[in-house]
């Protein structure tokens, strides 16, 4: 796709399902934060090649649960709910020819992704400015590590729990009564990826003026620190250390749960006329004359009192019912639902949220093109399922490769 126009790129990609349609991205990447953001790539259409190390990636084991192959094989639900839509090759970079094939693979290619420790691509020879960026010069790459080459941390492994610890984000989690929490979900690795792949769209439209690749820095301690909103600008502000408030928010009130006859219900509201409107909504209109409650500083100040009231006046409702009732009255509430209610509502459906092909069953795309929509187009493959398909296609002749299977370069089944 190098050498193709700006022209070529819109009429091949409005032609095929997805808006990145023809764009080719090599991908190195390992766990989660590089395999999120090459599969929100490959979700809408861009040709994803995983070249896999020869001991595959590893959250292939990372289970259970597991998915059982015929062949005595098995992939953790960590691997598969982060790699769909993608290629997989088998190929050992740690050998000349290895890097030699990754070469001819990148001759094709729009972006490389790759999350080694910052070094290891200049130690094999393949270093952006001295290389990649001459041989390919229209060439993105993206790379994604704990810290970044410089800095007093730079070149250190970094790991999604280990930056919410260093970050913040674990102190302003949980509530007075627990201490700094881990945030359930891998959030640092999560958001490395969103903002990863929304870099490399950033440097593709760049490209489109300027003809230039360009490298992409991409650190989990930059993104994690990127999610330390509201409470960072707090600090600017009044330089107070933001501490852990639990569900409610440190500058809304109300904005917290309360226990209903039926389950939880989170309720807030965010101006002073949603404020009267839930009070009406709830039969106390009183609560809005009152002078305590007037404003959202007040709310703040007298955040106890006005939850007790709150909570007193939902305790016997419906929760569902009630979340419902005030969503239609455009209301911010709803009900606390599990991670299976959440996937199994009626709403999730109705939005696709919930992807099924080919015996694959995962999270679907938030995404929504009119034209061109993204979505789940194969499941994730096997170790090195393409390896043959993709050589071929790159030029590699039969011999060609019959040879680096025989050379232990491509491989055909882990490496235990």
């Amino acid at each position: 796709m190098d050498s193709a126009t700006n022209t070529d790129i819109v009429e091949k990609s409005s032609a095929a399902q997805g808006a990145l349609a023809g764009l080719r991205v090599i991908d190195l990447t390992r766990v989660l934060g590089g395999p999120y953001c090459t599969m929100i790539l490959a979700d809408h259409g861009a040709e994803v090649i995983k070249l896999e190390p020869p001991q595959g990636d590893e959250t292939r084991d990372w289970g259970p649960p597991f998915v059982e192959h015929a062949d005595g094989t098995r992939d953790a639900s960590y691997f598969i709910g982060v790699n769909r839509n993608k290629q997989s090759v088998g190929l050992d970079l740690a050998q000349p020819k290895g890097r030699a094939v990754l070469l001819r693979l990148l001759e094709g290619a729009d972006v490389l992704v790759e999350n080694f420790k910052p070094g290891t691509m200049e130690k094999w020879g393949l270093g952006y400015s001295e290389v990649l960026s001459k041989r390919f010069p229209r060439l993105i790459h993206c790379r994604i590590s704990g810290f970044g080459a410089d800095g007093p941390l730079g070149g250190l492994p970094g790991y999604d729990a280990i930056l919410q610890a260093m970050t913040g984000l674990m102190s302003i989690n949980g509530d007075p009564s627990t201490g700094p929490l881990r945030l359930a979900t891998p959030v640092v690795d999560l958001a490395t990826g969103l903002y990863s792949a929304v870099g490399i769209l950033m440097a593709l439209y760049e490209r489109n003026r300027s003809g230039q690749g360009q490298f992409l820095d991409m650190t989990l301690h930059d993104c994690a620190i990127a999610l330390l909103h509201p409470h960072a600008a707090n600090y600017f502000l009044n330089g107070v250390r933001p501490r852990p408030t639990g569900n409610p928010h440190p500058n809304l009130a109300p904005y917290e749960k309360f226990r209903t006859r039926t389950c939880e219900v989170f309720i807030a509201a965010g101006n002073n006329g949603q404020f009267r409107k839930l009070c009406t909504e709830l039969g106390l209109a009183d609560l809005a004359d009152d002078p305590r409650f007037a404003t959202n500083a007040a709310r703040l100040a007298n955040r106890v009192a006005l939850a007790e009231r709150l909570a007193a006046a939902v305790a016997d409702q419906d929760g569902h019912e009630l979340a419902l009732r005030l969503l239609r009255a455009g209301l911010p509430a709803g009900p606390v639902l599990a991670v299976d209610e959440a996937l199994n509502s009626a709403h999730a459906r109705a939005r696709a949220m919930v992807s099924e092909r080919e015996g694959y069953r995962g999270l679907g795309t938030p995404i929504k093109f009119l034209r061109t929509p993204g979505g789940t187009r194969m499941p994730p493959p096997r170790f090195a399922e393409q390896t043959v398909e993709v050589l071929s296609k790159a030029g590699f002749s039969a011999e060609e490769i019959e040879t680096l299977q025989a050379e232990s370069v491509l491989l055909s089944r882990r490496r235990r």
